[in-house]
């Protein structure tokens, strides 16, 4: 059995009661009371750990206001303290064990679940850069098939307007030449027929 710890640095903080081992005799703490014997439940390097510690509080403990919800003890009045076990019980190293293998395998299936949604939106982003390339594309395309049609459009309106104003001066000629013809005519042809 260890020497009664002054070190509380090491004292353990969450505890629950356990029963005296076979083979063990209670001890005094330094109060001169019978000691409780407690456990460690912390998750720690002394889980499942056994130790006496001092019976009496600094004070009386709070009243629970709930039976789910149990106030915190006050500290024992004499801070002693005396570890009955030397190493965890099987269970607490097994139970360590399958916590630190849980842990890993949360901890690599959180980093793979961080790759895959990092490679996800890298494949996002890639999606949308080559989609705002090709809208880039069409765009420049639709803008020279648009140029395009109206430098055609132009040239095509453009020809119909000279079309339209050569056929308007062929008739203004005709209409000078036939003016002319009938001023320098001779007076024939000014009357019916039947009256000359």
């Amino acid at each position: 059995m260890s020497l009664p710890c002054s070190d509380q640095s090491i004292r353990p903080r969450k505890m629950q009661s356990a029963s005296l081992p076979r083979g063990v005799e209670a001890v005094r703490c330094w109060c001169g009371d019978v000691c409780k014997v407690k456990e460690v439940t912390d998750f720690s390097d002394w889980l499942g750990m056994k130790f006496f510690t001092c019976a009496n509080y600094e004070s009386d403990p709070s009243e629970s206001i709930s039976a789910y919800v149990r106030p915190p003890s006050p500290p024992p009045l004499c801070m002693y303290y005396r570890w009955i076990d030397t190493e965890m019980p099987d269970w607490a190293v097994t139970e360590i064990r399958e916590r630190g293998r849980r842990a890993w395998a949360s901890l690599d299936l959180e980093e793979r679940h961080e790759k895959a949604e990092a490679e996800e939106k890298a494949e996002q982003k890639k999606e949308w850069e080559d989609y705002c390339v090709e809208q880039r594309v069409f765009l420049d395309e639709m803008r020279r098939k648009n140029q395009e049609e109206k430098l055609r459009l132009e040239e095509v309106y453009r020809q119909r307007e000279q079309a339209r104003e050569a056929e308007r001066e062929r008739k203004r000629e005709r209409a000078r030449a036939a003016k002319a013809a009938e001023e320098a005519g001779d007076g024939k042809g000014k009357y019916p027929r039947w009256t000359q």
